[in-house]
């Protein structure tokens, strides 16, 4: 496993800006770091965001945060 596949990576339709947004927020806290008029286009870009912000770190020899967002399914009553 890459060191960038532990992160919660996630894209999302943003309809005020009316383009796809993608995030991850245990490397990007403040919010939405790349989009696309293609869902799949912001994800590619996402993706290549998380790779090299962990290879940044590394090469500084920062470390990594810990990953802590995980998906959750919405809650359904039984």
């Amino acid at each position: 496993m890459k060191a960038q596949d532990q992160y919660l990576k996630f894209v999302r339709w943003e309809e005020k800006d009316a383009l796809y947004v993608g995030y991850c927020p245990d490397l990007f806290p403040f919010g939405g770091v790349c989009h696309g008029a293609e869902e799949e286009e912001a994800y590619r870009q996402l993706c290549s965001l998380v790779a090299e912000e962990v290879q940044e770190m590394q090469c500084a020899g920062k470390e990594l945060p810990p990953p802590s967002t995980r998906p959750m399914r919405e809650a359904v009553p039984a």
